[in-house]
């Protein structure tokens, strides 16, 4: 039973991964055609998804039950995929929208990456604070664990991409975004990635360990979907610096690939 529960909430998360990653894409590429207006109409209309995440959210904090395990995990899949929609179509993104010149220092360059992304970063910030400060004293934790897992993973990702990884693509940036690609950086090796991947392995070796010890299924299901999530951000992570085919992922559904910045594709958005 332990097994079966655990094994069926893992294969969600994949499968809900998968799904709306596939689902973003397919709406930013509806609406690029349209430049800024249909980027602006595609968030609008895509509010309702914001709202009825907020919903679940909040309705799953007092539930301990395989349906509240689930329906937290979801629900902020929903708060974060919106976010992500907004800054993929190009409507909070960040007061900067020039490429950076070549050979600037570090510090430059780490100012104008921010201004790139600036009002993205506080809308994630601002989801970050709102699971945070709901689910004080909640029983139902998974929303906010699984919220600081993509939050995290995420700022992760991008500092990488800033530091320098080997495998970097524009594949899956919209015309208006290409401007982020003059802040990516290609290295072997930067000071943070082992970092970040050796937190990951932890962090997932916790909730595999809290999964092994869970004596309710509420408990063995929300530590399922969160060891999931966690090997898939250490994998993306594990994109960046090996050359495994992982855009194949989406790609049917994306228009013809723009130009490499090197062969490898990937997934992440800074």
């Amino acid at each position: 039973m332990v097994l079966s529960s655990a094994l069926t909430a893992a294969i969600a998360a994949l499968v809900l991964w998968w799904v709306s990653t596939g689902a973003i894409l397919v709406a930013v590429r509806m609406a690029e055609p349209h430049g800024i207006r249909g980027g602006y109409r595609a968030t609008l209309l895509g509010l309702p998804l914001l709202l009825a995440g907020a919903w679940g959210f909040l309705t799953a904090l007092p539930m301990e039950t395989t349906l509240g395990a689930y329906l937290a995990f979801v629900s902020v899949l929903a708060l974060w995929g919106w976010v992500e929609l907004a800054f993929l179509t190009g409507a909070i993104t960040g007061p900067a929208g020039h490429p950076c010149p070549p050979g600037r220092p570090f510090w430059e360059r780490f100012l104008r990456a921010w201004g790139t992304l600036a009002y993205h970063e506080l809308a994630l910030a601002g989801l970050m604070s709102f699971a945070l400060l709901s689910s004080v004293g909640a029983p139902n934790r998974f929303g906010v664990w699984t919220m600081a897992v993509l939050y995290f993973a995420r700022l992760s990702a991008k500092l990488n991409l800033f530091l320098g990884v080997p495998y970097i693509t524009t594949d899956f940036l919209p015309r208006h975004l290409s401007h982020l690609a003059s802040h990516f950086r290609e290295a072997r090796m930067n000071t943070l990635f082992p970092i970040s991947v050796t937190a990951l392995t932890f962090l997932m070796a916790c909730w595999l360990e809290r999964l092994y010890a869970a004596t309710t299924v509420f408990d063995q299901i929300g530590f399922a979907l969160l060891a999931a999530l966690t090997a898939l951000a250490l994998l993306e992570h594990w994109f960046l610096f090996l050359p495994l085919p992982d855009a194949k992922l989406w790609r049917w559904m994306l228009p013809a690939p723009k130009q490499h910045l090197t062969t490898k594709g990937d997934t992440h958005e800074i």
